[in-house]
């Protein structure tokens, strides 16, 4: 029988990532690690090296369909490159209550188009130029014509609560699942798409009102304050 849910999870993908940072995450945050690292920290679970946090994800979903937590926050081993007030925001969803719907954590927003050629493609991990068939494995998971553009937060962290999470079956999360495994860069693809997974496709278009790129904190860039992208980025 799996556990009673806490009202906040922390779903944490780790590959090697120091994770002693949840350990001062709130007492009532339960906590979830899964490991797919060489060196496992003891105690967690250990998933096979695939898929990237997509598939940690998604077999968290798919193992706890039915006791899931209220409101799940999903992250990576070090989340704070992207997220820098995730633990604050844990904290105040524990202390306060949580929203409903879907969240995006980070303060960065992006935009991609359906071959990648925004920003997959000129990525400095990705020397090959290889294109990511964003439009296609749209249409393949949703079963629908795909948009031109796709707004979304880099980093691929968010929070959710189990309503909105069970809007869809479990069937439609076993599918997704092995699609992270098998479709080329499927786990950068589902960066992309969470919240249209999740019911709230046009989230971070809201927040960018209009434009392709934002930051919604003042950042350095270059050792210059700047509180969105270079101008050729945005046209």
């Amino acid at each position: 029988m799996n556990p009673a849910p806490s009202s906040v999870e922390v779903v944490v993908a780790r590959c090697g990532e120091d994770v002693r940072w949840t350990n001062n995450l709130p007492a009532a945050a339960r906590v979830t690690l899964y490991d797919k690292s060489l060196h496992p920290v003891e105690g967690v679970q250990r998933l096979p090296n695939i898929g990237r946090e997509a598939h940690t994800y998604l077999h968290h979903i798919v193992t706890r369909y039915d006791s899931l937590a209220p409101w799940t926050v999903f992250c990576q081993g070090h989340p704070f490159d992207h997220a820098p007030d995730l633990s604050r925001r844990v904290r105040e969803w524990c202390d306060k209550g949580a929203p409903h719907g879907f969240v995006w954590l980070g303060f960065i927003l992006d935009t991609d188009d359906g071959e990648g050629s925004l920003l997959f493609q000129n990525w400095s991990k990705n020397p090959a130029r290889e294109p990511l068939h964003l439009a296609r494995f749209y249409r393949e998971i949703f079963g629908q014509e795909a948009p031109l553009l796709y707004p979304f937060f880099p980093g691929g962290q968010f929070a959710v609560d189990a309503a909105t999470i069970c809007t869809r079956t479990v069937e439609f999360y076993r599918a997704a699942l092995e699609m992270a495994v098998s479709f080329p860069y499927g786990a950068h693809c589902f960066e992309r798409l969470w919240g249209t997974v999740f019911g709230d496709p046009d989230h971070a278009a809201r927040l960018l009102g209009g434009e392709r790129c934002r930051y919604l904190k003042q950042v350095k860039k270059h050792g210059v304050v700047a509180d969105k992208y270079d101008s050729q980025r945005l046209a």
